[in-house]
């Protein structure tokens, strides 16, 4: 009897430890990703890190938590419940903020650290909060009817200052006064606020920046005047709206940008001269730490130059500190880094066809190349100018993980801090002393943990373990750990891609391309993938291959990799897909002819021009948001690797999904959101009337209300879904 217990016991052990994953369970509480924080962030003194984590009863509801490191206590600082109750309200310009900043979820989102670390700021809700550390409640700052936004603390911590009615007003905290810094914004005219392509493309949130001293403020004067307006429908369930929005497509009219600095005190004003040519982009503002030296980063129309500006206020002058010149384009970066007390900066350049750092001095002079070979770096980390040390990520050892690295600040010598073989994001505290290192594998979500500068581990923050009590651990019976693997094209490229295998490769299975191809990306990483990556084992569950490949185009191999897609989108992105197939299909595990393609947004594009430029290699896809027309698509974006579609219609045209839409032959399945504001609703319903026209079947899945990300955790089941379904009816998987 004995035995048959135990016996009993273990099976049912086994059931419950061996679990089948689902959509459904995908998108369920507790989050899968396990309870990995986000938005970490070491206090200015150094005392503490604090971090957003989500309720374990809802993972989209967000909290402020911190561990102190003294004395080691982990606990929430601030319960999102308690600060704003009900639903935010949020104004459709905070609504496409988040979206271009990708910050999703309710409750705390983001939060600011004073300077002096004894304060902290986290809006919420159009409202903002302010708290001082000891005291036991958080204050309400602004309870106005309008909605504030960039709400930003200012360097010493005696104003907030933020965005209302296209304005920007500063308050003083300890006085409750307001001031008003600009009061005739309105309508075309926006004081302080990004612009579109400014938000969506170049990855400037603000228009306004304090001086490290708190005496003046640098602000933007945009006037969108020029900028076409569009009409586009937003389709909802229950309604219809048709919004009015400035949108510069391709080859129209940008804004036309001014810069002013304005004395907080004397409330004086200074417009900076930023040249007789107007049809430029401002494409970043960084204070010196003197607080009389302001710099900005003037970029040409057709992106082939970058210069680094420098406006004195005490002189009145400005001069070119660096010119960046390319062929093709440049890329922006956010490496700038003024070293305090040496009159230096750091400036990360591609001139020798990777991304590197180099030192300069602040009259623009150049001091050294810091960093140099055929390799990447990701991102400036931080200084130690004590020590002579620079730290940064990049990819020195593999594109496909990044790693946090060391090197002096004269150049020399790079060594590797991190130790385990993974993908890092790295954050430092504002003395380069610690750093938080929130780091993942592709089968592992991500962990967290406290380091010295040196690499050595003070603490985890969050081991994340996949253990017993971790909701991912009833499922790692049936995980399925990919291979990183490399192919060599015809003209010599190497491509590297990922590949997701059955259990059972006696026979031949059907197979998923998943991909996005387009520049500024990377789908190809030793990293945790969070939902779609779940849908990738899903799939590998349900009898399917699932590939991925980084084509030429794509990001963190080199500007001799990006260039190719110059002036001709769709060709060697669709070629070097080809190649991954070709690879695929001298696999004997899968069936040549059962092989599908997936992707959204540049992916959704790579679909349609992989099902009709290459039918022969892809029987079913399933294009997301996808693009089709690059006319219909923004100045920034576009023009910086198509031209301008005024002198360059050729390419335009070639770069359409529409002069091969004739060649269809697969089942096509197109899904979009109705009320998407970055690719617009139009892009497929202009290809919808294309196909109809020529009388060639598709299906399509529109989403009401929903955006580019197409957001919520129904509408991610249902999508999910109806892309597998379509893939299981088309590709018949083998079970």
């Amino acid at each position: 009897m004995k035995k048959a217990l135990v016996f009993g016991a273990l099976m049912l052990s086994t059931a419950i430890q061996a679990q089948t994953l689902t959509i459904e369970r995908i998108f369920e509480s507790p989050s899968l990703d396990g309870n990995a924080p986000r938005n970490l962030k070491v206090s200015p003194d150094g005392e503490r890190v604090t971090f957003l984590k989500g309720k374990q009863t809802d993972y989209e509801r967000l909290d402020l938590w911190e561990y102190h490191i003294e004395s080691g206590e982990t606990r929430m600082l601030f319960d999102s419940d308690d600060l704003h109750s009900g639903e935010e309200n949020l104004s459709d310009e905070e609504k496409a903020r988040r979206e271009r900043m990708r910050l999703s979820g309710s409750g705390i989102v983001s939060y600011e650290w004073s300077d002096d670390g004894k304060s902290l700021l986290f809006p919420s809700g159009g409202d903002v909060y302010y708290y001082q550390l000891g005291q036991k409640e958080a204050q309400q700052l602004l309870d106005t009817e309008a909605f504030e936004t960039d709400i930003k603390l200012s360097p010493k911590g005696n104003y907030i200052s933020f965005v209302r009615d296209q304005n920007v007003i500063i308050k003083h905290i300890a006085s409750g006064k307001e001031t008003a810094i600009t009061n005739d914004g309105g309508g075309n005219i926006k004081y302080g606020m990004a612009e579109f392509v400014a938000q969506e493309e170049m990855g400037r949130m603000t228009g306004y920046w304090w001086a490290p001293d708190e005496s003046h403020i640098a602000f933007t004067r945009v006037d969108e005047s020029p900028v076409d307006v569009i009409t586009r429908s937003e389709i909802y369930a229950d309604k219809i709206d048709m919004i009015e929005q400035k949108y510069p497509k391709a080859g129209t009219d940008n804004v036309e940008v001014t810069l002013a600095i304005q004395n907080i005190k004397s409330q004086k004003r200074t417009w900076v001269d930023l040249g007789e040519e107007k049809d430029i982009y401002f494409a970043r503002g960084n204070w010196m730490p003197d607080s009389d030296t302001f710099t900005y980063q003037w970029q040409s129309r057709n992106q082939q130059a970058l210069e680094l500006r420098a406006y004195s206020l005490s002189t009145g002058k400005q001069n070119v500190l660096i010119k960046e010149g390319s062929p093709t384009w440049v890329n922006l970066h956010d490496d700038l880094t003024f070293l305090a007390d040496s009159n230096q900066f750091i400036w990360a350049s591609e001139r020798d066809g990777f991304k590197h750092l180099y030192l300069y001095n602040n009259d623009g002079s150049l001091v050294t190349q810091i960093t140099d070979g055929n390799w990447v770096v990701d991102e400036l980390e931080a200084v130690d100018t004590d020590a002579g040390i620079v730290y940064f990520t990049g990819r020195k050892d593999t594109p496909l993980e990044s790693h946090l690295y060391q090197v002096p600040l004269k150049g020399g010598n790079v060594t590797r801090v991190t130790k385990r073989d993974a993908f890092h994001e790295i954050t430092f505290s504002g003395d380069a002393s610690i750093y938080i290192d929130r780091f993942s594998t592709i089968n592992t979500p991500y962990q967290v943990s406290l380091h010295k500068a040196s690499g050595e581990q003070i603490t985890w923050l969050e081991e994340n373990k996949v253990d017993d009590s971790h909701p991912l651990h009833p499922f790692m019976d049936s995980w399925t750990k990919p291979e990183f693997g490399t192919i060599t094209t015809q003209d010599g490229a190497d491509l590297k891609y990922r590949m997701y295998k059955p259990e059972n490769l006696e026979k031949k299975h059907p197979a998923i391309v998943f991909l996005y191809g387009g520049p500024h990306a990377q789908v190809v990483q030793n990293k945790w993938y969070g939902n779609r990556g779940l849908l990738m084992q899903y799939w590998v569950d349900q009898g399917y291959v699932v590939f991925s490949l980084d084509n030429r185009g794509s990001n963190y191999r080199g500007k001799a990799f990006e260039d190719p897609i110059y002036k001709q989108m769709g060709s060697i992105e669709v070629e070097d897909q080809v190649e991954g197939v070709k690879f695929l299909r001298t696999l004997p595990y899968v069936d040549a002819d059962r092989i599908g393609v997936h992707g959204h947004s540049y992916g959704g594009y790579m679909t349609l021009m992989a099902m009709f430029q290459a039918p022969e290699y892809f029987k079913a896809g399933v294009s997301g948001a996808p693009v089709t027309d690059w006319r219909l698509y923004d100045t920034h974006y576009t023009e910086r690797y198509m031209g301008n579609p005024k002198t360059d219609d050729a390419a335009y045209t070639k770069s359409s999904v529409f002069p091969y839409a004739k060649d269809l032959k697969g089942p096509l399945l197109i899904y979009h959101g109705m009320a998407d504001d970055n690719v617009l609703f139009t892009h497929s319903t202009m290809l919808y009337k294309h196909l109809q026209d020529l009388a060639i079947p598709f299906e399509t899945m529109d989403y009401p209300g929903k955006k580019h990300s197409i957001r919520g955790k129904q509408t991610g089941i249902h999508l999910y879904k109806t892309i597998t379904n379509f893939f299981n009816r088309n590709l018949h998987p083998a079970q």
